[in-house]
């Protein structure tokens, strides 16, 4: 998210490389971001991190819960400007206001994302096994909402993945279904919500045509003219402006 005056990324999970190319195709620069706010300890959020917290180029201070930061293998030395929080604080970073929560994930202190500033709410929630009435109620009078619609439960069941993996994806602490995603939008998504992206789709468990499919017949259920999207893994999202 960025405003004229102040500019946060969430999570990094990239090299540093590919973010910093992935930034200049949308017109931003990875020097210039002030913030760098982190969901979990995973490593598909985490794993370019510790090599930006080294670089002297890169001054964003690093956000994450107190109980997260030691998770994190940093090298010799935590960095000096990291900048630790409980779960569920709200703060300020420039002119942005930050609201964080609890989220149900495998996960040391998994957390998602709310970000309100000069009138517009954006809300984060993916990695996350179920949606409880907390964070339903932190997503309200999101302009722009990343919901997390990760697998196909069918597909799931038949793929490659083995049990035990299987197991814990569709578990309270694993990741959304297709199905809890529809439900949410059915009977929760704020209807002032201009704007949805669906995202962490699974390369094995799932497809941007169901998922779309799906997302289209619940919106024109609804009479919504939400506009929606899917993330991609492989280049960067819509940009959108308000």
């Amino acid at each position: 998210m960025a405003t004229e005056n102040t500019r946060i990324l969430v999570d990094a999970g990239l090299s540093m490389r590919e973010l910093r190319r992935r930034l200049a195709a949308i017109g931003e620069d990875l020097n210039r971001i002030d913030a760098i706010l982190i969901t979990h300890e995973h490593a598909d959020h985490i794993s370019g991190l510790p090599v930006l917290a080294r670089n002297r180029d890169i001054g964003a201070a690093i956000y994450m819960t107190r109980l997260t930061a030691p998770a994190i293998e940093w090298g010799e030395n935590r960095p000096a400007r990291l900048e630790p929080f409980q779960a569920g604080a709200a703060f300020r970073i420039g002119d942005i206001e930050v609201q964080s929560f609890g989220i149900p994930h495998d996960a040391i202190d998994p957390i998602g994302y709310c970000f309100e500033a000069e009138g517009v709410r954006i809300g984060v929630a993916t990695d996350l096994g179920y949606i409880p009435e907390s964070i339903k109620f932190h997503l309200r009078r999101t302009d722009l909402l990343l919901l997390e619609a990760n697998h196909d439960l069918d597909m799931l069941k038949v793929g490659p993945y083995p049990w035990p993996v299987k197991q814990r994806v569709m578990s309270r602490v694993g990741h959304l279904s297709n199905l809890v995603m529809s439900d949410y939008l059915m009977q929760d998504l704020d209807s002032c919500t201009a704007n949805l992206v669906l995202g962490h789709l699974s390369e094995q468990n799932n497809h941007p045509a169901i998922v779309e499919m799906i997302a289209s017949e619940v919106l024109e259920r609804r009479g919504l003219k939400t506009t929606r999207s899917i993330a991609k893994q492989n280049k960067p999202s819509q940009v959108f402006q308000f």
